[in-house]
Parts: structure tokens; sequence; C-alpha cells
């Protein structure tokens, strides 16, 4: 079975669970978890030498205790800064005295390696890939990952959510960050100490990934065949789980591990064998490649009935009836009726019943233009096919060129078209000529004095549709104006649309 065959079958939304190869993949600053350390310890002593010989310590039968050598770097580290307070490391122990002075102890050893990881340094080679793993937000349900660093955070816009935060959240676009975020270094789980609290704590923590686990599909990304995370993982399901119930065989089945295979091509699904100790073989499904693009378009394609994200909005809206009060403070009212149109506009509207009975339609198309950018990033389709059923009235400006590559079945596209360019066309005709500059960059416009201020923004409309700025630099312009409803933006992204996405 090929990779589309495969996600292809899955009726809810998968959840991700990342390891420290995907960092790997997409940062030029990632490091493996030896890698980390050894960096931090040439860092501290100028070579390699001194990492080597605790690591020499840390060995017992070929394997390397990485939690043990993290302890003994920590206390050198530590010590080490104790003793040099304004040196090579002056702003790690700016941070540990600033903290100590309101009685919150911060290990220099964590502090320093949040630091490392909390810039993130993209791999240019990579910008193709990373567009195609944005667009399969709208399709997972979470993301876990033993990753420090907030990449996921990045891409997805999901909500981080560390320690006993896991415990009280709403899984749906959230990241579960079990090993720590470099956002608190006070939570990052590497020393021995660290994971024996860890596993104290963890029952909790084990049984809300276990409801997940059982509910959705889930796809291990940048973890090794043998990789420990993966097989504690194993570990913690068979033993609440009977292996041979159809319980299991469901987890199972559930189950791809995704393999980096330098140069592989490979689409097929394979079954693979994990032995556990004291339990059972486990059989999981397995694809070794290269190709994570087809991951990415296989999951994007998903046609599931609902977002991720919509489902995260529906089960806030249950909380807040349930707390009886928005996040707010405005109070919640709850109305039970069997006339779906005897209810007023109220701001947020709960329908359960049958499909047949209930149509749901967007009222006005602010929502389309305000997520302008995060619609077509995700290459939500599901979302598009309402541009069919809203009323856009032909003096209003709604960019839909780009919706129109995503979803080219809609109906009104051609109509839109028109509108768009009409538009455009009679809105230059009415402009004067000191907003038309020869300026090649926005802030030669923003700077030059004969354009007033409040034309800025149409002299660089004027320079839009003659090609004389660059489409990138009006993008993030556009992404950056706090007024996603006035006229000025939605001027501005029609004549943008229109020139990156007319073909």
């Amino acid at each position: 079975m090929n990779i589309r065959e495969f996600i292809g079958k899955y009726r809810n939304h998968p959840v991700l669970f990342v390891g420290a190869g995907i960092s790997l993949r997409y940062l030029n600053n990632a490091f493996t978890w030896n890698g980390l350390l050894k960096h931090v310890a040439y860092e501290l002593k100028g070579n390699n030498e001194f990492y080597l010989d605790i690591k020499a310590e840390c060995q017992s039968n070929g394997k390397y205790d990485y939690t043990k050598l993290a302890t003994k770097l920590e206390q050198e580290f530590n010590t080490d800064l104790g003793r040099d307070r304004n040196g090579k490391f002056k702003e790690v122990n700016d941070i540990f005295y600033r903290e100590m002075e309101n009685e919150n102890y911060l290990s220099r050893f964590k502090i320093y390696i949040s630091q490392l990881v909390s810039e993130l340094n993209y791999k240019e080679a990579m910008n193709e890939e990373l567009t195609e793993l944005k667009k399969v937000r709208k399709n997972i349900g979470s993301v876990i990952t033993t990753n420090y660093d907030a990449l996921i955070e990045d891409i997805f816009g999901f909500e981080p959510l560390v320690g006993n935060d896991i415990l009280l959240s709403n899984p749906y676009g959230s990241v579960y960050k079990i090993h720590g975020s470099c956002t608190d270094p006070s939570k990052v789980i590497i020393t021995e100490e660290d994971y024996e609290q860890f596993n104290e704590k963890y029952e909790l923590i084990r049984a809300q990934l276990l409801s997940i686990f059982i509910h959705n599909p889930i796809i291990f990304m940048g973890y090794g065949i043998g990789d420990e995370n993966i097989k504690s993982l194993l570990k913690t399901i068979f033993t609440y789980v009977e292996p041979n119930s159809e319980t299991a065989e469901r987890i199972r089945n559930n189950f791809l591990l995704v393999e980096f295979e330098d140069g592989s091509r490979s689409h097929e699904i394979s079954e693979h064998d994990i032995d556990l100790e004291g339990f059972s073989t486990i059989r999981i499904n397995k694809l070794k490649t290269d190709d994570f693009n087809e991951i990415y378009k296989s999951l994007s394609n998903l046609n599931l009935p609902v977002s991720a994200m919509d489902i995260r909005k529906v089960q806030s809206i249950v909380k807040d009836i349930y707390s009886g009060a928005s996040d707010d403070g405005t109070s919640i009212k709850v109305n039970i009726t069997e006339d779906i149109n005897s209810l007023s506009n109220s701001d947020k509207i709960l329908v359960i019943g049958s499909s047949k009975s209930i149509t749901y339609e967007h009222k006005n198309s602010s929502s389309f233009i305000s997520e302008y950018f995060q619609i077509i990033e995700e290459s939500n389709h599901q979302l598009l096919q309402l541009i069919d059923k809203i009323n856009i009235a032909k003096t209003q400006w709604f960019p839909i060129y780009a919706f129109d590559t995503i979803h080219p079945d809609l109906k009104k596209a051609t109509h839109l078209k028109t509108q768009q360019l009409r538009k455009i066309e009679e809105y230059l005709l009415t402009l004067s000529c000191s907003v038309q500059t020869t300026h090649k960059l926005l802030q030669d416009i923003y700077d030059d004095e004969s354009v007033t201020r409040t034309n800025k923004i149409s002299s660089i409309l004027w320079s839009t549709w003659n090609d004389a700025v660059n489409l990138e630099e009006v993008e993030k312009l556009l992404l950056s104006m706090p007024d996603k409803k006035g006229t000025d933006y939605r001027r501005l992204l029609c004549a943008y649309d229109y020139k990156r996405y007319c073909k």
C-alpha cells in the first residue's frame, strides 16, 4: 500500500509525534541529543576532550546514557559559570541572577540550552517542503513532540503545552511538549533527575496521551525505529491495552513510523516488528523515505468533514457553555429551540441536529479576507466551498484569484474575477498623478514627502499594479496591516491577489 492510499483511509484527524529528526531536517541550528551536549561542552571548555572523557564514563555495554552525561555536564557548566561572572556566558549569568532575585532558581545549563534552540534558522533549500507542511495544519488534530524548540508552533500556529498544562488542555490545535520548551528553562527535561521526576508525574499525562492514541491515527516523524521514545510509548500503550484485543489492533493499524532514508523516493508502506523487553513483538507500519512532500500532500488532501481548528472552536464554545462565561467575562446564554430561524444573530451559535435539517452559511465575506493568507497557506479547499454560498455584493472588494487556484470548481469564480478586475481598474482611474511614483521599494514610498500620508497605500497599490515593487514586500505589508477589514487593506489585497495569482 502506498502512502496516499494509507492516509486516505483516515476518518478522523491524525496526530503527529515529532522528534529531533524533523528539526534537523528544516533548521540549520538543530542538534541530536549527542550533538547538543557535545556543542555545550565545546563552548564551555574550548575543545572536545572534556566531553569525550565524561562520555566514556557514561558508557555501558556499548550504549551511552545521555541523561547521566547531561547530569555531569550540567554540574560542570553551572560550577564554571559561577566562578566566571562576566566571562563568555555573562548573558546566561545575568538571567540566572535576575531570576534568583525573585527566588526562581534556573539551571545555567538549561538557560544556555534554551538560548541555543530558541532561534529558528530555517534552511532555505527546504522552503518548498515547508510550504507543503504548513498546508497539513487544517487536518492535524494535535502534535506531540520531545523537541525543545518552537518549530511546530511557528509552522502550525498551535498552542504549546508543557507539564501540567497538558492535563487541562484542549487537544485540538495544541503542541504537547512532553520534554519541555525553550521558552521555560525550568521545565526542560534532560538530566537523570529530570527524567526521574518526569516519570513520577507522568501517569496522568500518560492517560491523556493514551486517549489520543486510541482515537486518532498517529504518525511518528523524526525518530528512528530503535528510538527509546518510540519503545517507551509502545510499552505504555500495551501496558494498559490487551495486546490481542480489537483496541490494540486498531491502534497498531493507526500507527505509522516515517523513517528517513537519504535519497529514497519510496512511497510504499511496509510492516515492521519491534521487540519490546517484557512484551510480545509489536508490529507497526513503516515508511522509509526522503520524499516528505508526498506525505504532506497526502495529509493536506485528506478530505475530512470538518477541519481540526473548527473542532477546537466548537470545543471552546462548549467549554464556555460549561463555565457560563466567555474568556472576556461576558455571560453565556443557552437557548434550546426547535426553530433555528427564531434565534437572534448571537456571537456564538452551536447547532446540533440532522444535517438534512440544518444549513450552515457564512453571512459575509470578511472572514475570507481577514484569513486570506492562512487559507492559502493551508490550501483549505473545504472552507473555500462556502464562497458559492455567501453573498458578495457587486460593490465589494473580494480577492478571488488565489482561492480559485486552490478550489478551481467554484461556480462564482468567473463572475468574481470580472468584478475584482473592474473595481481595481475603476479605482486606478481616480488616482491623482501624485501617487504615481518611480520608487522600487515600499520604504521609499513611505519616505517620499510628495505622497501624503493618506495616499501612501494608494501609491503602493498603483506601484503594485504597474509591477514597480516586489510582491514579496507587498505581502509582508499586508500581513502587518492591523485593520484587515479596512478599505485600504481590501483594495491592496485585491491588487496583490490579481498580480500574484492571475494566470
